[in-house]
């Protein structure tokens, strides 16, 4: 599973680190896309993701655009902050060309999700997404199947919860917010890259049984 890795470290390319370059690709295009909007408020229906400019008028670019845009500040803080922890524990388990796919292919299944599910809740449709959010999730499901016993931090929680329960507490809390301050927050896409991790987790399980053991065991401990 770790193959592509292994082959980067002996090329000495092992230093490069893909989680760091997109933390630095969503800085620069938050600031890049906030000063577009700023100078013309037009643009935000070709950056942010909004299902009737999908289904009504073929944007289908903002499915990547928008996950490089956040929504303030502090949102991009929040997602780049828990994304160095999670994507740099990630991409060494999964090898840097597949963390980097997997990463791309999480935040697009998120947005198509929360698409179609516009279509059967229409109070979304004429909603903008913007965000990593979606992408996150689905590394958080993704290690909810890989390394379901690792320890790890979340929101308002001063002690370590397994992942196998932080991952739905997440989910569930963000929800809670949502539905509770009046607060939009793109659920279904959270949702859309939670299936998405947990898909591509299941898979890697079936085709990499030993490797995804080990990897199990080794962060029980």
């Amino acid at each position: 599973m770790n193959e592509y890795y292994q082959v980067q470290k002996k090329r000495g390319l092992s230093k490069f680190n893909v989680t760091l370059l997109l933390v630095i690709i969503n800085i620069f295009c938050f600031i890049f896309f906030t000063a577009l909007i700023y100078f013309n408020p037009n643009f935000l229906d070709y950056i942010a993701l909004k299902p009737s400019n999908i289904i009504n008028n073929f944007y289908f670019w903002t499915f990547f655009t928008s996950m490089f845009m956040h929504g303030g500040v502090f949102h991009l803080f929040a997602n780049m902050f828990s994304f160095l922890f999670l994507g740099k524990f990630t991409e060494k388990i999964l090898g840097k060309k597949r963390f980097l796919i997997f990463y791309l292919l999480a935040g697009l299944f998120a947005g198509i999700i929360f698409v179609l599910i516009s279509l059967i809740f229409p109070a979304d449709f004429n909603t903008y997404a913007v965000g990593a959010s979606g992408a996150l999730f689905g590394l958080i499901g993704l290690t909810m199947i890989l390394t379901p016993n690792l320890p790890v931090f979340i929101m308002f929680i001063p002690i370590p919860i397994k992942m196998k329960y932080a991952a739905p507490a997440m989910l569930i809390l963000l929800w809670g917010i949502s539905v509770l301050g009046n607060v939009s927050i793109g659920n279904t896409a959270h949702l859309g890259g939670l299936i998405a991790g947990l898909i591509y987790g299941i898979y890697l399980k079936k085709k990499y049984k030993n490797k995804t053991k080990y990897i199990n065991q080794y962060f029980s401990k």
